[in-house]
């Protein structure tokens, strides 16, 4: 009994009050401090004064902008990302190390360069933007060329949420399914997704989160044009402190925080109440 007592005693890291002391303060540091300085910064504006500047014109459009390409983008990316996932997990073939490596490239690659690249590549001189301009399609400082900044940046959220649930998932629920005449669509929006299901709703949502706010990889390709309504929300927050208008940048900012927010508290909860349907089954 004693020696029982003392192995529930030990842990890996000791010290639970100065473990946690560290933590407090890294959170306090990195997130709750800058998070606290912009509803300070916020709530020095009056009501009115708040309404008025995030419905301004130009916000709403940079808004409307944000949210629908990076909804669009983080939709492709759960499909694509669900595919790419599924082909590293299942299969073996030549050079899968390296393109499970490349999945990271988005996280490694500063953004400033990527949306460089990408806004040469998909401009009508670069390849394949000039294929795609001699049929009548511009990419570059369009709406088009913002959403595939937002899927490059995007695309590893969703395979990296996905890949450890499908390795885990096992193999014998799909053989049984086989064996019981069931076709492997069947299969597979029956025994498979309702599994994946939560792993890829977090990758769309993280890759939803993170499109609303990304300025490096969208300010090159987006254009930034008020007139065909390409600016995004980050770039209005930008331009709001290079003109020192931080009352106007925070409160912007605040609204963008809050979104965020919302996002990623309603897909938990789905995620949640999802577990608790399959536990119940």
């Amino acid at each position: 009994m004693i020696l029982k007592k003392k192995n529930r005693q030990v842990r890996v890291i000791p010290g639970f009050h100065l473990t946690l002391g560290i933590t407090v303060v890294i959170l306090s540091l990195l997130i709750l401090i800058p998070l606290a300085s912009v509803l300070l910064y916020s709530f020095r504006l009056s009501p009115a004064e708040f309404f008025s500047l995030i419905t301004a014109k130009n916000v709403l459009t940079a808004f409307a902008t944000s949210i629908l390409c990076s909804g669009i983008g983080a939709l492709i990316n759960a499909v694509f990302g669900l595919i790419l996932a599924w082909v590293l997990v299942k299969y073996d073939f030549p050079g899968k190390r390296i393109l499970d490596g490349l999945i990271e490239l988005p996280f490694a690659l500063p953004t400033a360069v990527a949306g460089i690249t990408l806004s040469k590549m998909f401009s009508n001189t670069g390849f394949p933007g000039k294929f795609f301009s001699g049929i009548g399609i511009d990419i570059s400082y369009t709406h088009i060329g913002i959403v595939i900044a937002l899927i490059f940046i995007g695309i590893p959220f969703t395979v990296r949420a996905v890949q450890p649930v499908l390795e885990k998932i096992d193999s014998q629920y799909e053989e049984a399914s086989y064996i019981l005449g069931a076709s492997r669509s069947y299969t597979f929006r029956k025994v498979i997704f309702p599994e994946l299901f939560p792993a890829v709703l977090t990758g769309f949502g993280l890759a939803l989160a993170r499109g609303i706010g990304e300025y490096g990889s969208v300010i090159y390709i987006s254009g930034n044009s008020a007139k065909n309504g390409t600016q995004v929300v980050s770039y209005v927050i930008m331009q709001k402190l290079e003109r020192m208008d931080y009352a106007s940048a925070t409160a912007i900012a605040l609204v963008l925080l809050i979104i965020s927010f919302l996002l990623l508290f309603t897909i938990n909860i789905i995620q949640i109440r999802r577990a608790k349907r399959i536990s119940l089954k």
